[in-house]
């Protein structure tokens, strides 16, 4: 009897642990993922403006925190002003 009590309080320690983890990655760890998807999809979609020119101050590419980026409008917007951009990442 007391080697089943044994088992049954390990498989409770077992799956108390396994919620605790679940919680962490589903409440912490994949809000992060799920926008870094997002974002990265909606770059990969978007019509930027980076050109050489740009460069100079002339056009889209400005600098936030020391990192380099783009503004960008959605591919099938066909009213590009300042209220539909975004910013995306240069990738230079």
């Amino acid at each position: 009897m007391k080697e089943a009590t044994g088992e049954i309080n390990l498989a409770v320690i077992v799956m108390i642990s396994i919620g605790v983890l679940m919680a962490f990655f589903f409440g912490v760890l994949w809000p992060m993922l799920d926008f870094n998807f997002t974002s990265t999809a909606q770059c990969n979609k978007a019509v930027c403006n980076c050109s050489e020119n740009s460069k100079q101050g002339l056009s889209g590419l400005h600098e936030i925190d020391g990192i380099m980026y783009c503004t960008c409008w959605d591919d099938e917007e066909e009213n590009r002003s300042d209220d539909n951009s975004f910013d995306c990442l240069y990738k230079g």
